[in-house]
């Protein structure tokens, strides 16, 4: 079979495995009743509480006008809560509540799980080292 142009294609390397791991643990997810975005958030919240909306947008890989629409949902479930940010009154912090601490560290826990199995295999030094090369190209291409 002939190689295409795509197979092998950094770009569409990395969307492709990010794609098929992330299915995965998607339905994890959706199996404890939570949708994807809601994951994102209550993730880099769990150890980073009162991000800005911007930071959040920034970390869960959504735009802005989708990601007020998922923290209107989870402030209304009761995962988290908007504050005024104490120096600058216009910036609005999130904070995450009790139970959507809950939910997220049951899924903490889930994800390290699955993300040992998909670096089964390559041992600890490579799964390190493939970790701090993902970190040094999203730097570069930040």
């Amino acid at each position: 079979m002939t190689r295409r142009f795509i197979d092998d294609y950094l770009l569409y390397l990395l969307a492709r495995a990010s794609h098929q791991a992330s299915a995965q643990f998607h339905a994890e997810v959706k199996r404890v009743g939570l949708k994807v975005p809601e994951w994102r958030v209550l993730a880099a919240l769990f150890e980073g509480d009162g991000l800005s909306v911007g930071d959040l947008a920034r970390i869960t890989l959504y735009q802005q006008p989708t990601l007020t629409k998922v923290l209107d949902r989870m402030a209304r479930q009761d995962w988290i809560r908007r504050q005024s940010d104490a120096q600058d009154k216009r910036l609005v912090r999130i904070h995450i509540r009790p139970a959507g601490r809950k939910l997220a560290r049951g899924l903490l826990v889930r994800a390290k799980a699955h993300e040992a199995v998909m670096l089964d295999g390559y041992g600890a030094a490579a799964a390190v080292e493939l970790k701090k090369r993902l970190r040094a190209l999203i730097k570069r291409t930040n």
